[in-house]
This record gives structure tokens, sequence and C-alpha cells, in this order.
């Protein structure tokens, strides 16, 4: 049976893929593969555009581990199954009177991923998803179940990219439910970073699009509203509702992408660099460049660890060859700082990883000593681990 994944550039041959009903079902899978040798990946929605997923042992779905377990809404706290798609996961707390503080650009991915890879999404005072992880519960490389809540397992945790066991269910701290106003803006590109701090410093979310055939850029804002939800008709462009009918997009062409977080005092010079390297070297090129912020977070392998950040996420159409241009544009996300999205594509090891990360040896010891016998590695993750 083979597997591949959203946009088709990751394929492989499982020997098995199998969805457990429960928890005890996913320790048992684990214990079955303990016993004959097997490696184990999860998969969710497959969004991520590097091998994460690939196995030639058993790929476990987490789908039948969804929805909301537990809240607490007065202390802003639930349990969420770790299958539990981000889109289907909105309207469920909403009802409990919680939200999530952000959300990235697309909210298809399925929660234990977008936690493990670092999703986020855009505003200078707000972290990534993985941030908001106050425990994990999962299923370890011998097949028991454990709960883990200490500060230093959750800075391993909480972006690990399933290396370190399976996540049945993860405890996030919420905010309570809150409308946002949209606002999107198309001007010259010149304009646009003219006034970037500005738009930045005065908005809960701002990012841009640069359009290389127009030269141009899309800004969009929110900001928090006790408007009631409208679609403002009387307004293009504008509109009303709760946050997690707002923040993310609806993205139906397939593409491929990728990312780098960069410092944020790097982030217009790098992407100006990008644009004329785009436009010297690739005019080909029509889909966009989208310019976000990120908050810092303590996790040890999160590409917003310990800064400012401010990210720039290069795409082309799914159709189309990929490589050398990201490989060209790849040179200049790296000369100015950038670490790699862990779920888009990149051409990193771990020879250069490394020095990336203050905390890398740390997290490569905890690795260690939670699947010393690296049950929940593949052959992408040995190579990103120097293993």
């Amino acid at each position: 049976m083979r597997w591949s994944n959203w946009s088709g550039s990751v394929e492989c041959e499982p020997a098995r893929i199998e969805a457990p009903g429960d928890e005890a079902a996913v320790a048992q899978r684990v214990r079955e593969a303990a016993s004959s040798g097997d490696e184990v990946r999860v998969v969710g929605t497959g969004h991520s555009g590097t091998p994460l997923c690939e196995t030639s042992g058993t790929l476990l779905s987490l789908d039948r581990l969804a929805g909301v377990e537990s809240h607490d809404t007065g202390a802003g706290l639930a349990t969420i199954g770790a299958g539990t798609k981000l889109c289907d996961l909105g309207d469920p707390l909403l009802e409990r009177g919680l939200a999530m503080a952000n959300l990235g650009d697309i909210d298809k991915q399925a929660l234990a991923g977008a936690v493990g890879t670092g999703t986020h999404g855009t505003g200078r005072t707000l972290a990534n998803i993985s941030s908001s992880v106050t425990a994990v519960r999962l299923v370890d490389a011998a097949g028991d179940v454990r709960e883990l809540d200490d500060p230093d397992d959750l800075r391993a945790l909480r972006v690990c990219m399933g290396a370190l066991g399976v996540f049945t269910a993860l405890t996030l701290r919420l905010v309570p439910a809150y409308r946002l106003h949209e606002r999107i803006r198309r001007l010259p590109i010149e304009d646009c970073l003219d006034r970037l701090d500005d738009e930045i410093r005065d908005n809960r979310h701002f990012e841009f699009f640069w359009l290389p055939f127009k030269d141009s850029a899309e800004m969009k804002t929110l900001n928090l509203t006790d408007e009631p939800v409208s679609e403002l008709a009387d307004r293009p462009y504008e509109r009303i509702g709760w946050s997690p009918h707002i923040i993310a997009s609806q993205r139906d062409d397939k593409f491929f992408e990728m990312e780098y977080a960069l410092p944020a005092e790097a982030g217009p010079a790098c992407f100006r660099e990008v644009r004329l390297r785009m436009r010297e070297r690739h005019p080909d090129v029509v889909w966009p460049v989208e310019y976000r912020t990120v908050a810092p977070d303590d996790a040890w392998l999160s590409p917003a660890g310990g800064r400012d950040t401010v990210t720039l996420s290069i795409h082309q159409d799914g159709s189309l060859p990929y490589r050398a241009f990201f490989e060209d544009v790849e040179q200049v996300l790296l000369a100015h700082g950038g670490r790699p999205h862990w779920g888009k594509i990149h051409s990193l090891g771990a020879d250069r990883l490394c020095r990336m990360y203050p905390d890398w040896d740390r997290f490569l010891a905890t690795r260690e000593r939670m699947d010393p016998q690296g049950r929940f590695l593949n052959p992408h993750l040995r190579l990103l681990f120097g293993i």
C-alpha cells in the first residue's frame, strides 16, 4: 500500500498503515512494531513537504484520536486528541468559550503535526502553536502511555517531529473566545516596505504577500474587535468573525513550499535580496512570497526559539519543477541567519542544523534517553539528527 503527502512530493510504501481507535490500541501497535523491529511514524493530513511521515515500517494515523477530551474554561485549558484537525477544533472550543491564541495560514493539519513541526501564524506578540502546550500524553518507545509536563521535557516535546513518541493527547493553554476584524490592502511593494515597522507594531496580526508578477504587496491585518460578525458588504476586503473562522486561509491549489525563520532585524534586508534574486534569476515564478512575524519561545528545536522572528515562505506551483529555484533562494535565507521550517522543503542536515540551535545536544540526549533503539526514527530524521 502506497502513501503520499498532500502535495505529492513524498511517497512511500509502509509495511502497514493503521488507524488505532484509542490510546490503548496505539500502545499495542507500538509494542508490536518493537517486537518485529519496525520503525513507527505517525501521519495526520500529510501537509508536511518533508519526508517526516515516510516509512517502510508502520504508519499510524491518529484520525480516530480526535476531539476535546476535557476543558476548564476558567483556567483556559483543554486536553485535545492529538489527531484533531485544527479546522475541526475552532467551533468545539467556541462552544466552551475558548479559542487558540493564533493559527497558521492553513488549518488543515492535525494538532500533533502542527505542534511537532512548530507551525505558526503571524503577529509579533504571538508565538507558535507548540508554545501553548502545557502537558503531553504519549506512547513511548516501550509502548507505555506517559503524561509529561516537566518544563525540560516540554521544551523537547513541543517541537520534536514525532521523534520522542506518539502523541495521543495534548493539553493547550487557550484564551477566551474572540472576534477579529480583517482588512486586506494591495499597494506597491516599496510602499509596503516603507511602512513595515509601523504595520507590525500597530496590528495584532500582520503579514504581506509579495506578488512577483505585479511587484506589489497584498497586506493583511487582523485586530481584536467587539463588533458583531459581518461580511461588511459596504467595505470590500474587510470582514469580522470569530478567530477560527478568520485567521486561516483557504488554500486549495497544490504547491511546494520552503520557509525559513530569520532574526526579526534581518527580515527586511533578506526579503529585498530574495526579491532581487527572483526577479533576476527566476522571473517565471509567479507564486507569492509570504512575510510573517513570530514571537520567541523556548522549545529547543523551535525555529523561532530564543529570538523575535520573521519568516519568509517561498512557493512554487505543485505541477512545476521547484528544486533548483528553492536551492538558489535558500542560500539567501541561510546567509541572513535563517532556520528551516521542519515541515517544509529544505536541504539541510545535522552538520549545519546543529550550529543553529544552542540546545541541539540537549534535544539529542533526550531523544536517546526516550528512544534508545530509534523506534521513531526514519531515514529523514536520521539525516537531520546525524544518527
